[in-house]
């Protein structure tokens, strides 16, 4: 759960239920991949619900489940504090870089 991907899922299906594509429209910069990984981890911890209709194609879609829905409110805050700081954290990031030049981290 430690990971940004997760917290924008949580975040994204704390407004409903939402199919795969609706999520992978939502967030920003997610491949279909990491997507597809993120909420099998997500359901493996028991925070999402994933529910396939019999249709024809089957149609899927994503859910919080009662734990899942319980931690919105503290990934909801998390997301706040980052795009209230992101700006100084760009700086900071720059900064560094900078100042180290041959660091990996980028």
């Amino acid at each position: 759960m430690g990971d940004k991907w997760s917290v924008l899922v949580i975040v994204e299906l704390a407004n409903g239920a939402r199919r795969f594509r609706q999520l992978q429209r939502a967030i920003d910069g997610i491949s279909q991949r990491m997507l597809t990984l993120t909420v099998r981890r997500l359901e493996r911890d028991g925070l999402v619900l994933r529910t396939v209709y019999p249709t024809v194609p089957a149609q899927v879609d994503y859910r919080l489940t009662e734990t899942g829905a319980s931690l919105t409110h503290l990934v909801k805050a998390l997301a706040d504090w980052s795009l209230e700081h992101r700006d100084g954290i760009a700086h900071a990031r720059q900064a560094y870089d900078a100042s180290y030049p041959d660091n990996e981290m980028r």
